[in-house]
């Protein structure tokens, strides 16, 4: 009899769990000895549950940082690590490889359609070959799209179980009740939040298998919201890809965003307002090169204050927050925030001097950090030093251009404004909505 094949699948609590779920819990010819954890605080140092791993593994799958996995494959006697993780450039892939093979074991890159679930209705994937792209604000464009042809609609946001894994196999979002009820991070909430505050449904979980039979019964088209730069879960009917020309190129240095530029339908050119007209040329040049078979529509951030007019920033000190994951592994120098204020001609008062806590060890670990706060809360201290930075700021407000109301989850001592950002389109033809109503028929 032939043992099974040994294999650590390396991750960051997401792609890994689904992978495991659709490539390897029933396979007998595989063992899963463990998951290596990584870019996401707190992942590692627990275990993936035997109420989702299956029967082979009655005591679940120990989940341990990345840093340890030399010492794992020479205590365990791996055969193969499969990588399961997006946003990372092409050179640490390719390093990664270098760590396992040096170790004796095969590396694999599974084939993004061997993860992709087949759907009984009619799949739009909305994707980006960068975190940080603009992603949300197209999503939530597009579903309003849909509604006004009629078309009821439920998002599927790519996963982010950073709490009990069993409590968060399948999780369904209409109202903020089911924000507080589910504990989610700021970052789930940045997520979830808009589709709640627009009156939408959004689904996320661990298992997307009986996700996506849930959100079936729901709706009548499926929109895959997708996370980071990674690939849909689900096979997309319609894919929908965001570029960025203000980090023209990125689509050939990260993983796997060259993959997703090329299963492309429809391309949208992000930013192309705040980007000069040599970068935009230079992506639409790029799309072609790469995916000249792409619908390609230039698209641009409409900011504006909520409540409020942006005349009443000008000359103010502000600190301005901005959405963690695009500041710090998405590698944006400034968000919607920080433009807003550039606009307005308000003063940024640089808070990274006042960094408390935990945002002094992010601070470390994103060296290029700009002069914003970036708004992290993956636990209960997270948050509190996030509060705790905004009050010691010597700034008259805080302006917030995370896509979530900030002061639902912390107090800070001065006023607080919400940015709020909305896709926009630049380009005469094709529209978007045109697009959709061929697509449809």
């Amino acid at each position: 009899m032939i043992a099974a094949m040994r294999i650590v699948i390396l991750g960051a609590a997401g792609r890994d769990f689904h992978d495991y779920l659709t490539l390897y819990r029933d396979d007998p010819n595989v063992e899963v000895v463990a998951f290596t954890a990584t870019q996401i605080p707190y992942i590692d140092d627990r275990r993936f549950p035997a109420a989702l791993a299956g029967p082979r593994y009655p005591d679940g799958i120990p989940i341990v940082p990345e840093d340890d996995l030399e010492d794992l494959i020479a205590r365990e006697q791996l055969d193969q690590a499969v990588f399961a993780y997006s946003d990372v450039s092409n050179e640490y892939v390719t390093r990664m490889a270098a760590r396992v093979q040096a170790a004796g074991l095969d590396f694999v890159l599974p084939g993004g359609f061997r993860t992709m679930l087949a759907s009984s209705r009619p799949v739009m994937a909305v994707c980006a070959v960068r975190t940080g792209c603009g992603k949300s604000q197209a999503t939530r464009h597009l579903l309003g799209l849909l509604e006004d042809l009629g078309v009821r609609a439920v998002g599927v946001r790519h996963p982010m179980p950073y709490g009990d894994l069993v409590a968060q196999a399948v999780q369904r979002f209409e109202t903020f009740d089911h924000l507080t009820a589910h504990d989610c991070t700021i970052e789930e909430r940045e997520e979830y939040e808009p589709y709640v505050a627009a009156g939408r449904v959004v689904f996320a979980g661990v298992d997307y298998e009986r996700i996506l039979r849930r959100a079936e019964q729901e709706a009548d088209v499926v929109v895959w919201d997708g996370g980071n730069n990674d690939l849909p879960f689900f096979r997309p009917d319609l894919h929908v890809v965001l570029v960025d020309p203000l980090r023209a190129g990125d689509e050939l240095k990260y993983y796997p965003s060259e993959a997703q530029l090329r299963l492309a339908d429809v391309v949208l050119i992000a930013k192309s307002q705040t980007a000069s007209p040599e970068l935009v040329a230079r992506e639409r040049k790029l799309v072609a090169q790469v995916n000249p078979g792409a619908t390609v529509v230039a698209v641009a951030s409409r900011l504006s204050l909520v409540d409020g007019d942006i005349e009443e920033l000008a000359g103010k000190r502000v600190v301005c927050v901005e959405d963690g994951p695009t500041t710090t592994h998405g590698g944006m120098p400034y968000g919607a925030a920080t433009l807003l204020a550039q606009r307005a001609g308000a003063e940024i008062v640089d808070p990274r001097p006042f960094f408390k806590g935990e945002l002094r060890t992010t601070r470390r670990s994103y060296p290029a950090l700009a002069a914003l706060v970036p708004a992290m809360g993956y636990s209960e201290q997270q948050r509190t030093d996030l509060q705790e930075t905004l009050d010691a700021v010597p700034a008259d407000l805080v302006l917030s251009g995370t896509p979530i109301d900030l002061g639902r989850i912390i107090t800070v001592g001065k006023p607080l404004l919400r940015v709020a950002y909305d896709l926009e389109e630049i380009d005469g033809e094709p529209s978007l909505r045109g697009l959709l109503e061929g697509w449809l028929k």
